[in-house]
C-alpha cells in the first residue's frame, strides 16, 4: 500500500494545527458557524442529530494492522467504543466531542492517515474493488490508478468548490465489482486491439434524489491520459453544473441536460488545451506509484481442493462459511476471506474496538498485515492460505466474524439513518434488524441465494437503495416514519435502477413485506435463477400483488 513521502506527512500534519486552531476561534465564540462550517466539512466533521460524526478517509479502501489498531484506540478512547464502515469504504466515528476531533486528527496523522475530503463539494475517496490485486478476473490491478488519482485531486486548487460532491471509482476486473456506473465518473480498464491498455470512461451516475445510470462517453482513452482528461471533464462540470439548487448540482442533471454526446462533446474541447500537457502520465511515474503495491511473500502453493472437501464433510458450518465467505484468489493455494459485519442483532457495518483489535491480530497472522474494507461494509482478508482456512474460521467465529451469509438476504447495506444522521427521514437500523431475525435461519438464507438487500434513510441514497435487488427507502408521512420497497436494482455491468412497487408501508409490517418478496420469488424461480433474474423474467406485478393483495 502506499506510504507517506515527508512533504505528505508534513501536509496532513499542517492540516491538524490549522484545524486544531480553526477549533479553537470557533469555542471561543472567535469564529461564527457558517464560518466554521466550511472548515469543519473540509475535515470530515459533521453535526449530526445527537452529536459530531468524523468520517476518517481510507483511501480504496486498503489498510494496514498499525492503522487499524489506531482506529481502535481512538473508538476507546474518543468514542463509544465502535466504529462505522461507509459504503464509500470509510470509517466513521458517531460520537465524538467536538473539542477532541483536533486530537483524533493528530493521533491518525501518526500512522498516515486523516479525514481530508471526505466532506463538502470536492473530490471524495476514490473507490475500487475489494479484491483488487488478487482477484481471479483482474484485467489489471485498479490501486495503482487509484492512487494516481488520489494524489491528483487532493488538495486540487480548482475543484476544492465544485456545485456538488463528486465521486470516482475504477474497475480492473471481469466483473463490476465497484458499481462504476453509478458514480459521476466510472473507470473501466480495456485494452485495445493492439493490446495497449487504457480506459473506458463514463460520466453521470448517481442515486440520491434524481438516480441515473452512467454514459460511456469515451470507449478507449489511453491510460497516459487519464488525468488530464479527467481534469477536462470536472473543469466542464465545474463551469456548467448548477450552483442555484443543491438538488441539482451534480453532474448527472447536467449530463441529461445537454446530452451525453454534447457533454463528450465539451470535454473533448477541453481536453485538447490539456492532452500532453505537464499531466501526463509517464511509464516512470506510474512505475513509482505501482512498486508500492508489489505481491506479498506469497508461498509456492498448490490449491488444497481434495484437503478442503474433506473438511467441508467434517465440519458443516465450515463448509457454509467457505462456500459464502471466500473468494478465489489469482495465486494457487490461496483465497481472499470476506470478515462479515452482519451477525442478527448488529448494525450493518458497525465494529467495536475489541474487535479491531482482533482483526489486526488476525490479519497479521493470516494475511501479510493488511486488510480492505467494501462497499458492502464488510472486511477482507486478500492473501490467506487454504491450508489456515479451517484455524482461520475457527478464530473468527470467536470474534464474531464467521456469520456465512455474504451475498446473501442478511448481508444488507443499510445506512446510519435518523438514529444518527439529521438528514435522515426514517430509521434504517431497526428495520434491518428486523429483518435479520425474520430471515435467521441459515438453510432457508441458502435456499434463498445470492441477494441484494439495501436500505436508506433518506434520498441522499447513502444505502444505495436504488441499486437494491430489494431496496428500502425511509420516507416521512405527516410525521411518521414509512418505508418504500422498490424491486430490480443492480449496480454491476449493466447496472439498473430499482422500480418503486407501490405505497409505503409502517416499520411494523416491513419484514412480512419481505418474506411475501421472498415467497414469490420462491415460488416462479427455475433452478438456477437468482432474485434478480426471476424479478427480471416475470416482472414487478406478481410481486405487487401479493404484497398488496387484501387475502395475503
Amino acid at each position: 500500500m502506499y506510504v507517506y513521502d515527508q512533504y505528505d506527512q508534513r501536509i496532513v500534519e499542517e492540516r491538524v494545527a490549522q484545524f486544531r486552531d480553526q477549533t479553537r476561534r470557533f469555542l471561543a465564540g472567535e469564529l461564527g458557524g457558517e464560518e466554521y462550517r466550511p472548515l469543519r466539512l473540509q475535515n470530515g466533521l459533521y453535526i449530526q442529530r445527537y452529536a459530531p460524526m468524523l468520517r476518517v478517509a481510507v483511501p480504496y479502501g486498503l489498510l494496514n494492522t498499525t492503522q487499524v489498531r489506531k482506529l481502535a484506540q481512538i473508538a476507546r478512547d474518543y468514542d463509544k467504543g465502535y466504529a462505522h464502515i461507509s459504503t464509500r469504504q470509510n470509517f466513521q466515528f458517531n460520537w465524538p466531542e467536538l473539542e477532541d476531533v483536533p486530537e483524533i486528527l493528530a493521533e491518525l496523522a501518526t500512522v498516515q492517515m486523516h479525514a481530508i475530503q471526505t466532506s463538502g463539494n470536492c473530490i471524495r475517496n476514490t473507490t475500487t474493488d475489494q479484491f483488487a490485486g488478487v482477484a481471479h478476473d483482474e484485467l489489471i490491478d485498479p490501486r495503482p490508478w487509484c492512487e494516481i488519482i488520489r494524489q491528483w485531486s487532493t488538495f486540487h486548487p480548482e475543484f476544492a468548490f465544485l456545485p456538488r460532491k463528486f465521486k470516482i471509482a475504477v474497475n480492473g476486473a471481469a466483473l463490476d465489482r465497484a458499481a462504476i456506473e453509478v458514480h459521476d465518473i466510472g473507470l473501466e480498464a480495456v485494452r485495445n486491439e493492439a493490446g495497449e491498455l487504457g480506459f473506458r470512461v463514463l460520466v453521470g451516475g448517481g442515486q440520491g434524489r434524481t438516480p441515473h445510470t452512467g454514459e460511456f462517453i469515451r470507449e478507449f482513452l489511453p491510460w497516459q491520459h487519464l488525468l488530464s482528461y479527467l481534469e477536462a471533464t470536472l473543469r466542464v462540470y465545474n463551469r456548467y453544473g448548477r450552483r442555484d439548487n443543491k438538488f441539482k448540482a451534480r453532474i448527472k442533471i447536467l449530463v441529461k441536460a445537454l446530452g451525453a454526446e454534447a457533454f463528450a462533446e465539451k470535454v473533448e474541447a477541453e481536453w485538447a488545451h490539456l492532452k500532453d500537457g505537464p499531466i501526463t502520465l509517464t511509464d516512470a511515474e506510474v512505475a513509482r506509484v505501482s512498486a508500492f503495491f508489489v505481491d506479498p511473500a506469497y508461498a509456492e502453493l498448490q490449491d488444497q481442493d481434495e484437503a478442503l472437501a474433506r473438511l467441508d464433510a467434517e465440519h458443516p458450518g465450515f463448509a457454509r462459511w467457505r462456500q459464502r465467505n471466500t473468494f478465489r484468489h489469482k495465486r494457487p493455494g490461496y483465497v481472499a476471506v470476506t470478515l462479515s459485519l452482519k451477525p442478527t442483532g448488529v448494525a450493518p457495518g458497525d465494529v467495536t474496538d475489541r474487535q479491531l483489535d482482533a482483526m489486526a491480530d488476525l490479519a497479521d497472522r493470516y494475511s501479510f498485515g493488511e486488510l480492505r474494507t467494501s462497499h458492502q461494509q464488510n472486511v477482507i482478508f486478500a492473501d490467506v492460505r487454504q491450508d489456515q482456512l479451517l484455524e482461520l474460521w475457527h478464530a473468527l467465529r470467536e470474534h464474531g466474524f464467521a456469520t456465512p451469509n455474504i451475498g446473501l438476504l442478511t448481508d444488507m447495506i443499510c445506512c446510519p439513518g435518523g438514529d444518527f444522521c439529521s438528514l435522515a427521514n426514517a430509521k434504517s437500523i431497526p428495520i434491518a434488524e428486523s429483518i435479520q431475525r425474520r430471515f435467521d435461519d441459515l438453510d432457508y438464507l441458502f435456499d434463498i441465494g445470492e441477494l441484494d438487500l439495501n436500505i436508506s434513510g433518506c434520498m441522499n441514497a447513502c444505502g444505495h437503495h436504488h441499486v437494491g435487488h430489494i431496496g428500502i427507502l425511509g420516507v416521512d408521512k405527516k410525521g411518521e416514519e414509512f418505508y418504500q420497497v422498490s424491486l430490480g436494482g443492480d449496480a454491476g455491468r449493466d447496472a439498473t435502477l430499482a422500480k418503486i412497487l407501490g405505497p409505503s408501508f409502517a416499520q411494523d409490517q416491513m419484514p412480512e413485506v419481505i418474506g411475501k418478496l421472498i415467497n414469490v420469488y420462491v415460488e416462479q424461480r427455475t433452478e438456477d435463477e437468482r432474485f434478480i433474474d426471476t424479478y427480471r423474467r416475470i416482472g414487478i406485478d406478481p410481486f405487487k400483488e401479493r404484497v398488496y393483495a387484501k387475502n395475503h
